[in-house]
C-alpha cells in the first residue's frame, strides 16, 4: 500500500485477524514470577511487597482488577504464599477473578483495610520490630491515600517504594512476552501501512485516528490503545495538538498508535510526506533515522541507559540540533521501557545508570522537533538479546519508500 490512493473500504479488506496462536501468559509463568520476585527479595532484605490492583498484581498473581477509592491488592512476602486483601463485598468476584489462588483478606466498609494489611503481615510472620525494622515495599503506582493509610500504622516497619522489585522483575521480558509483544507490533505496523494508504488532501486527524481505531479491531485488537495524528506544523508537538487538522500537500504527517495483545502493548511512530518532498524535509528525516541508530547501536549488554540518549543525542548535535534538550531538536529522552504499562523502566534517559540486560524492551524515538515547522519522529523498539539489541519492527526505508514496499 502506496502513500493515499485507497479506500477506506479496500484497505481495511487488506487486513485480517493477525492473533492466531497468541495465549495469555499462564498460571506455570507467573508463579515462576513470584518465585524469582522472592529470591530477589530475600537476596535484597525485603520482607514482604503490597501489590496494588491495576498492572503489578496482574503481572505476578494473573489477577485483573481495577484501581479504586477502595484497597483492592495482594500481599507478596518474601517467603511463603501471595495473599489478597478486598473488601467483603467484593470476596467472590475476586475468588472468580483469581489465577494464582490466595488466601483473601477482607474487610468491611467502616473497618480499616490499612489495619488488616498490618494484621495480615504479622499473621505472616513479619513482625514489627523497633530495632531491626522489617522492610515493606508498597507499590509504587498504589495512590497516595493507601501509602498514607498504611504509614500511621506502620510502627516497627520500614516503608519503602516496591519498585526495586517490580521494576527489576518486570524490566526482564520471557519469551512468551517477546512473543506477545512482537504480535502487537506487527499488528500495528500493518495498521500504520493502511493508514497510509488512505490519506487525501483534505481527509482530517479525527477520520485517520477512527479509521486506525477500525483497522486495530480488523486485526484483531480491541481496537487502538491510544492513537495520535498529526499534520504539518502540528507534527512538532510530541503529544499533539487540541485541534483537528486538515491534510495538505508538502505536509509531514506523524501517526503514533499502538494497540494492546493479552496485556501486552505496541507503539509505534511513523512519519512522512503526503505529495513532494522538500530538501528540508528530507534532512531532517534522514537525520532522524541516523539518531534513531546511534541509539540502537549504543544499546549493548551492561551499558548504562542513559548512554543510549547521549549517542542519539551526539548524533543529533553533529547535524546542527541541539544541544541537549534545546529545539530545533529533541526535547524529551530518547526512550522507555514497555511491556504490560507503555512506559516502564527503565528509561533511556540522562538521569538512568541502570545496566541493559538481557530481556530488557525500549522504544527507541529521539525526535526531532522543529517549532513552526515540522516533527519527525521514527519510533520503533528493540529488546536486549545475549547478542546485543534486536528490533521487533524494522526501521523506516526511506523518505520516499518508508514502509520499504518498493525494494527489489
Amino acid at each position: 500500500m502506496a502513500i493515499g490512493g485507497t479506500r477506506f473500504d479496500e484497505a481495511l479488506a487488506g487486513l485480517a485477524d493477525m492473533t492466531g496462536g497468541m495465549r495469555p501468559i499462564g498460571k506455570d509463568e507467573h508463579l515462576l514470577r513470584i518465585a524469582q520476585a522472592q529470591a530477589f527479595m530475600q537476596q535484597r532484605g525485603v520482607a514482604a511487597l503490597y501489590l496494588n490492583a491495576g498492572t503489578n498484581m496482574t503481572y505476578f498473581s494473573g489477577t485483573k482488577w481495577f484501581s479504586s477509592e477502595r484497597m483492592v491488592g495482594a500481599i507478596l512476602p518474601a517467603r511463603g504464599a501471595l495473599e489478597y486483601i478486598a473488601p467483603r463485598f467484593e470476596e467472590n468476584t475476586i475468588d472468580d477473578y483469581m489465577l494464582v489462588e490466595g488466601a483473601i483478606n477482607c474487610w468491611e466498609e467502616h473497618e480499616s483495610p490499612y489495619q488488616l494489611f498490618i494484621d495480615v503481615l504479622g499473621r505472616m510472620g513479619i513482625a514489627p520490630d523497633a530495632d531491626a525494622p522489617p522492610r515493606i515495599g508498597i507499590d509504587e503506582s498504589a495512590p497516595f491515600f493507601i501509602a498514607d493509610g498504611i504509614a500511621p500504622l506502620a510502627a516497627g516497619y520500614a516503608l519503602e517504594n516496591a519498585k526495586n522489585v517490580t521494576a527489576f522483575c518486570r524490566a526482564r521480558k520471557s519469551g512468551a512476552e517477546l512473543a506477545l509483544m512482537q504480535r502487537a507490533k506487527d499488528m500495528t505496523m500493518a495498521v500504520h501501512q493502511a493508514a497510509a494508504s488512505i490519506l487525501y488532501e483534505g481527509i482530517s486527524t479525527t477520520e485517520v485516528t477512527d479509521f486506525i481505531a477500525r483497522a486495530h479491531r480488523k486485526v484483531g485488537a480491541p481496537g487502538s490503545y491510544f492513537c495520535i495524528v498529526l499534520f504539518g506544523e502540528a507534527t512538532a508537538f510530541p503529544h499533539g495538538v487540541s485541534y483537528v487538522q486538515t491534510l495538505k500537500p508538502g505536509d509531514m504527517v506523524l501517526i503514533d498508535t499502538g494497540c494492546k495483545v493479552h496485556d501486552y502493548i505496541s507503539d509505534i511512530t511513523r512519519s512522512y510526506v503526503y505529495g513532494q518532498i522538500s530538501e528540508h524535509q528530507r534532512f531532517v528525516w534522514n537525520v532522524e533515522k541516523a539518531a534513531q541508530l546511534a541509539a540502537f547501536e549504543a544499546a549493548q549488554l551492561g551499558v548504562p541507559c542513559c548512554e543510549v540518549d547521549v549517542a542519539a543525542r551526539a548524533c543529533l548535535e553533529k547535524h546542527g540540533f541541539g544541544p541537549g534538550y534545546k529545539l530545533p531538536g529533541l526535547p524529551h529522552r530518547t526512550g522507555h521501557g514497555i511491556g504490560m504499562d507503555i512506559h516502564e523502566w527503565p528509561y533511556l534517559v540522562g538521569s538512568d545508570s541502570t545496566p541493559l540486560a538481557v530481556g530488557m524492551c525500549f522504544s527507541n524515538e529521539p525526535m526531532i522537533c522543529i517549532p513552526g515547522q515540522f516533527g519527525v519522529r521514527h519510533e520503533d523498539h528493540f529488546y536486549m538479546t545475549q547478542a546485543g539489541p534486536k528490533w521487533f519492527t524494522e526501521p523506516a526505508h526511506s523518505i520516499d519508500d518508508p514502509f520499504g514496499e518498493h525494494l527489489a
